[in-house]
């Protein structure tokens, strides 16, 4: 079982942002900025292209739902969303996730670098930017 597995379950620690039926997102443990979030299925899929079409729909919905607040809750006018769709394509965790990176100032293409990721120092800190996050998505 793989990583976002276990924290679907529950059996793995993540700093949820939004939960429903379908979809479950969290923060990125190694974010490359502040508010990194990574959007993923609840159904174990390796590829984009083999969700069935409701999981597929349920998704992109939250993805639609989901940019706005974020780019709001860290000032953003902007925001990288991407997925690496299999290994050879930088996909490290085999499960069809969606980063969701707000962008408060122009960074240039560097987030596709190992080295642009920051670990931040502490669990107040994750703790922090959800509450954040998710007082903007109620709003």
């Amino acid at each position: 079982m793989c990583i976002f597995c276990h924290i679907v379950e529950g059996a793995a620690p993540s700093h949820k942002v939004h939960e429903d039926e379908h979809t479950l997102a969290f923060l990125d443990i190694n974010p490359v900025a502040d508010g990194h979030v990574l959007l993923i299925t609840k159904h174990h899929q390796q590829f984009v292209e083999d969700l069935p079409e409701e999981l597929y729909n349920a998704l992109f919905d939250t993805l639609k739902g989901l940019v706005k607040p974020i780019q709001v809750a860290f000032d953003a006018p902007a925001s990288n969303i991407f997925i690496n769709n299999g290994p050879n394509a930088g996909q490290l965790i085999p499960h069809v996730h969606i980063h969701i990176i707000p962008r408060p100032k122009k960074t240039g293409m560097n987030i596709f670098s190992g080295a642009a990721r920051f670990r931040p120092r502490n669990r107040e800190y994750f703790e922090e930017i959800a509450q954040k996050i998710r007082e903007e998505i109620r709003r």
